[in-house]
């Protein structure tokens, strides 16, 4: 039961975090004129702080916030993260740039592995060790 709750509450977290990061990259690239990669990058960087603050206590459980704790997961964290904020990258430069597809899309579809890959790391190398 455990399990799927936190499936779910990763799924909740997860889409929420996807459309944080998704409207970030649209205000950045559509609004505010932004190149692709630089709005990807500033999107992610919002999302993943959104994302840190919501698994941690609603998806994980930790719910220790001494410095020394929150500064361990925080690194392991960020350190996961930007392993797949690389692949983020790099996905949307090919897609977006290279090939000339439609930015917002791309995003949303990059994200479905990025959110797989995260939920990996983050159930076996961040908060449950």
């Amino acid at each position: 039961m455990v399990k799927y709750k936190r499936i779910t509450a990763y799924m909740i977290f997860g889409i929420l975090t996807t459309v944080v990061n998704v409207v970030a990259y649209y205000v950045c690239y559509q609004i505010l004129k932004v190149p692709n990669v630089y709005s990807t990058i500033a999107a992610w960087c919002i999302a993943v702080v959104f994302a840190f603050l919501t698994n941690k206590p609603f998806v994980f459980q930790s719910r220790d916030w001494k410095g020394l704790t929150v500064a361990s997961e925080a690194a392991r964290f960020f350190g996961c993260r930007a392993l797949t904020g690389v692949l983020e990258v790099v996905l949307m430069y090919l897609l977006v740039d290279m090939l000339s597809l439609q930015g917002t899309v791309m995003k949303i579809l990059t994200n479905i592995a990025v959110i797989i890959l995260n939920y990996i790391a983050g159930r076996y190398f961040v908060f449950d060790r």
